[in-house]
């Protein structure tokens, strides 16, 4: 039987010209959807086949939810279920996530964190246990993990008016949750950038560091 924990993997159907527009600014189309593609199917891969909760691959356009992406290193498509992410902003889209699935808690990662691992999730379910909310802040200002315990209900607008894809996302979700107990993980790196790639792949080369033990596939 599965469990009643959900992670939602949100990402953008890993088609050429489609994804990583700033990374494919500084390192080309093909080397951007490379790069997500594969990171995109190495994250799944590590979350979906892990029967402590049930992980969702939530794609957008809506259109491209209705066939699965073939996605590297995810030999088994039966442990992942793709829904559409639906109409809205990046808070929109969450929040009815967050309201629609079946109940128990639930967190959402994004698809360009290429260290991201069942581990990280484990934690945060562990956090949500004793916190209505936990946060993976990220070193721009944003975050690459949000979760939800929904053992009561949700703030209305709780993921409405952040401004996205700016230095504020973490702190303008702090404000909506504000009341709430949160819990915070550790700082991650998710992949916008050239920079970006350049200094996971310096930190990947490390012996014997958490980058390097999973870097394996990826490019």
């Amino acid at each position: 039987m599965r469990s009643r924990r959900h992670v939602i993997i949100m990402a953008r159907a890993p088609r050429l010209g489609a994804v990583k527009r700033r990374l494919a600014h500084d390192i080309g189309a093909v080397a951007a959807w490379r790069f997500y593609r594969t990171t995109l199917g190495a994250v799944a891969a590590r979350l979906a086949g892990d029967p402590r909760w049930t992980t969702w691959l939530a794609l957008t356009p809506d259109r491209t939810a209705h066939r699965r992406p073939r996605l590297p290193r995810l030999t088994s498509q039966r442990c992942l279920r793709v829904v559409a992410q639906g109409r809205g902003d990046l808070g929109a889209r969450m929040a009815r996530l967050v309201r629609t699935l079946p109940g128990g808690p639930v967190v959402i990662v994004g698809s360009d964190i290429p260290d991201l691992g069942a581990a990280e999730v484990a934690q945060a379910f562990r956090a949500l246990a004793m916190h209505d909310w936990v946060l993976g802040p990220a070193g721009d200002g944003g975050y690459w993990l949000i979760g939800a315990a929904r053992r009561r209900g949700l703030p209305r607008g709780f993921l409405q008016g952040i401004r996205w894809s700016s230095r504020h996302a973490l702190a303008d979700t702090r404000r909506n949750l504000r009341g709430a107990r949160i819990a915070c993980l550790g700082r991650m790196v998710d992949i916008d950038t050239g920079a970006d790639l350049a200094r996971w792949r310096r930190c990947a080369g490390r012996p014997g560091s958490s980058f390097s033990r999973r870097r394996r596939g990826v490019p």
